[in-house]
Order: C-alpha cells, then sequence, then structure tokens
C-alpha cells in the first residue's frame, strides 16, 4: 500500500495556493485543509462581535470569546470543496471579504489564536494523507512535512489576481486598494512576532509569476508525485 504524505503549502497573499491545494488534493485523494480560512473565519467571528474594525481591536475581549469560536470544515456536494463553517454558519463566501482581508493579519498575529488554530490543524493533519496551505504550515504546523512548497508571486500580479477574483463576486473594489491591502498584508504576515512568513529551509520556491492555472499545477503534481515516488521506493 502507497505511504500517503503531509503536502505544505506556503506564501504570501493571493499567490494561489488554495486553489492549487484544492486541485492536488482531489487529485491524489489527499484530505484539503485551508488553514487561511480558519484565521478568516475567527476574524468574521470577532468583527461580528464588533471586537475588530477599522477603529477598533479590542484584544482582550478576542481572548476572552475565543474559545467559543466553533469551526468546522464540511465538503460541499455542489463543488467538491470543503467550506468553511462558523457556529454552524456556512461562512465560505463572506469570510472572502475584503473587509475580513483588511483585519485578518491583525488578527492571527495573536499568540493564542494561533496556538488555538495550530493544535486544530495538526490534529487534523495527524495521519497525513493532507494538503495544507497557509503561511506558517512548513515552518510551524508541520515542520517534519514530507514535501514543502513556498508559493510566490510579484505584487503586482498578486494584486490583479486578487482584484480580479473581488470584481467577480460582485465587490466595490479599485485595484489600488486591493494592492495597498496586498503589500500591507506582507509587511504584517512577515513582521509578525509569532509564527512569522518565512520560506522553511527546506523548501521548495515555486515563483508562479508567469504562469497560468495549467501550466503552474502541471508543474507542482510533477514536484509532488516525484515526492511520493520517492518515498515509497
Amino acid at each position: 500500500m502507497e505511504k500517503k504524505i503531509t503536502i505544505a503549502i506556503d506564501g504570501h497573499s493571493s499567490t494561489g495556493k488554495s486553489t492549487v491545494a484544492k486541485r492536488l488534493a482531489k487529485e491524489l485523494g489527499y484530505v484539503y485543509v485551508d488553514t487561511g480560512a480558519m484565521y478568516r473565519a475567527v476574524t468574521l467571528y470577532m468583527m461580528r462581535k464588533v471586537f475588530v474594525s477599522k477603529d477598533n481591536f479590542n484584544k482582550e475581549a478576542i481572548l476572552r470569546h475565543l474559545p467559543f469560536v466553533d469551526l468546522e470544515f464540511k465538503l460541499n456536494e455542489e463543488t467538491g470543496n470543503a467550506d468553511m463553517y462558523m457556529e454552524g454558519e456556512n461562512v465560505e463566501n463572506e469570510i472572502r471579504y475584503m473587509e475580513v482581508s483588511e483585519q485578518v493579519s491583525r488578527v492571527s498575529a495573536i499568540p493564542e489564536v494561533r496556538k488555538k488554530l495550530v493544535e486544530e490543524q495538526q490534529e487534523m493533519g495527524k495521519e497525513k494523507g493532507v494538503v495544507m496551505d497557509g503561511r506558517d504550515i512548513g515552518t510551524v504546523v508541520f515542520p517534519d512535512a514530507e514535501l514543502k512548497i513556498f508559493m510566490t508571486a510579484s505584487t503586482e500580479k498578486r494584486a490583479q489576481r486578487r482584484y480580479d477574483e473581488l470584481k467577480e463576486r460582485g465587490e466595490d473594489v479599485s485595484y489600488e486598494e486591493v494592492e495597498k491591502n496586498v503589500k500591507k498584508r506582507d509587511y504584517l504576515d512577515s513582521t509578525r512576532e509569532d509564527s512569522p512568513l518565512v520560506k522553511a529551509e527546506d523548501a521548495i520556491e515555486f515563483d508562479n509569476s508567469n504562469m497560468d492555472l495549467e501550466e503552474q499545477f502541471d508543474k507542482i503534481l510533477k514536484i509532488v508525485k516525484d515526492k511520493i515516488q520517492e518515498v515509497n521506493s
């Protein structure tokens, strides 16, 4: 029987980590875990409680309510993907809104938030056969993962992709606003004290600035299959 591996995909925002990870999981018959969705859901929860907004950040209240945040992934029969549920409600679309994107780096920088979600993520992946993407999967969540990929792309390319995605969803945003958000998230993710975004020493850097989705997926799939073959040889 073929040994399954843990695949950790890290990288900057809007590099297409989730898109690639979802396809890989389907192709391999692995479990996919979108850790970014978990941080976004916690952020949305705190925004609904009015503990987090542009003008307010009540860390004390966030920590007080953190133990009560109930998160779960459930399979969406129509798409075949796992949607994010919070308190039993499907929030997969709402967590992608720009207003959540503007606050998620602040919430995810809180050590207690990261500790809670990292523990949940480690539990989800303990049986291997998992593809997980985020900011600290290869460095913190699964430092012993058999395969680590660090995805990157130019700021301009990432901002354009994010802008196109938001416009397609019907959001009223400008490219300049999105580019500013991408740069801000890069800075916050890379400079936070707890689990900053860094490339693991043994990660394969993958720049997809000038690749379309198919070319990118084909190249990453080959890397994955080579690693699985190596582990099983």
